[in-house]
């Protein structure tokens, strides 16, 4: 074997365990008949919720009504399981990219963002509050682009798992509109939400305060 063979062969890109166990599993899953979705799905969806935000948009307030708050809070609970879909999908079958890591997070801020201002204009939140929520989306996104730079990754903690269920599911109560008690389940997840977003953001400053220390 010549050195040139030699040298190629070692330069050959070696699969992880992971992927070598990700590739297998999808091969198995094919052979028993079960539906595999192709690499490019979980970018797909990420890119459906982004369409889906202007949508939404247009029937909370341009159409508005009973009918315009039904439509809108259908629409903002699928986009909200194409968050929950293309996430699955990319760790399950080791479909992760630069774009998803970057789009899908991005998606999810302007979906509940913009549902939030539109609830401003609806009278239905107070101002103040959303300012409080958008603020600590800003304060934590360039807190981890600190982090980026210093080498570093800021995983999402349990705080903030909690402070974006609570976020969602009262978007979807406001957006609802159903009245009685609803309205009144609305309001305490309104506080919910905003008590996960102080105590998140503090939690997530306390534990990576290293990286604002830290000198280059």
């Amino acid at each position: 074997m010549s050195e040139n063979t030699k040298s190629s062969e070692k330069k050959r890109p070696v699969k992880t365990d992971t992927a070598k166990k990700t590739a297998e599993k999808k091969t198995v899953e094919k052979k028993k008949g079960k539906w595999v979705p192709g690499p490019n799905l979980p970018n797909q969806l990420t890119v459906l919720r982004m369409f889906l935000i202007p949508v939404f948009v247009i029937f909370l307030l341009a159409v508005g009504g009973r009918a315009g708050d039904i439509v809108a809070t259908i629409i903002f609970i699928a986009a909200s399981l194409t968050d929950t879909a293309d996430g699955y999908i990319a760790r399950k079958y080791d479909y992760v990219t630069v774009f998803g890591k970057f789009m899908d997070p991005l998606a999810d801020k302007l979906l509940v963002c913009s549902a939030m201002i539109c609830l401003v204009d609806l009278g239905r939140i107070e101002s103040w509050i959303v300012i409080v929520i958008i603020a600590r989306e800003f304060i934590i996104s360039g807190f981890r682009l600190i982090a980026v730079e210093k080498g570093k990754v800021i995983a999402a903690n349990y705080w903030g798992k909690f402070k974006t269920a609570s976020q969602m599911v009262m978007v979807i109560l406001m957006v609802a509109n159903l009245g009685g008690f609803f309205n009144t389940l609305g309001q305490i997840f309104k506080w919910i939400a905003l008590v996960l977003t102080i105590v998140s953001l503090i939690s997530y400053l306390v534990q990576n305060k290293e990286v604002l220390s830290e000198t280059d």
